[in-house]
């Protein structure tokens, strides 16, 4: 549950493609009801399940621009030739009302955030290795082999970056990685 008598932590969380951050993350809701996930606006076509507002908020490229026009993203980015973009004003009102707020935002927005607010606390989930990864992604069947390529070639550039986090978790055993996280949680906002 959130503390209303508290302002809520904001967390970046990031890693590669395929690496796992949205099963830990639907854990990690569960098991903390302090925890809320930002929804990020994206002009990339939903997968299938997806659901908009839920997963995503799905807009067109001239909505997306508009937002951007009026200053609405705690920061965006490109990835895969998409948009990607952190709505601010409801990641401020989840933070007034206690709830500790997490963003899953790719490396490059991630690194924007941590630049413009740096009070918040940032996780990368990195995969046990790039071999694993790899067969993470081809598993999922959502992608071209040319969109495999590119996210495979992304995923190299962004674990690379991972040092600039404050805290590492490594996906290999998904109970430990929720566990990871959650520790991190309790440790940086005082909560047992």
């Amino acid at each position: 549950m959130c503390d209303t008598a508290k302002r809520g932590t904001l967390f970046v969380y990031s890693g590669a493609s395929g690496v796992g951050k949205g099963t830990i993350m639907k854990k990690l809701v569960e098991r903390d009801k302090s925890i809320c996930l930002s929804v990020s606006a994206t002009t990339r076509e939903p997968r299938e399940g997806e659901i908009n507002g839920v997963h995503y908020w799905f807009v067109s490229r001239e909505e997306f621009d508009k937002m951007i026009d009026d200053d609405g993203f705690m920061e965006y980015a490109t990835y895969c030739n998409n948009y990607y973009g952190t709505p601010k004003k409801a990641v401020e009102e989840k933070l007034a009302q206690g709830f500790n707020v997490f963003l899953e935002i790719e490396v490059k927005g991630a690194l924007n955030i941590i630049e413009k607010y740096p009070d918040c606390v940032s996780i990368f989930v990195l995969p046990p290795s790039f071999e694993t990864l790899e067969k993470r992604l081809r598993l999922r069947n959502t992608e071209t082999e040319e969109q495999i390529r590119n996210r495979l070639e992304t995923a190299m550039r962004e674990i690379k970056l991972s040092e600039v986090y404050d805290y590492t978790v490594v996906n290999d055993d998904l109970d430990k990685a929720v566990e990871d996280v959650l520790s991190i949680v309790k440790e940086v906002t005082g909560k047992e």
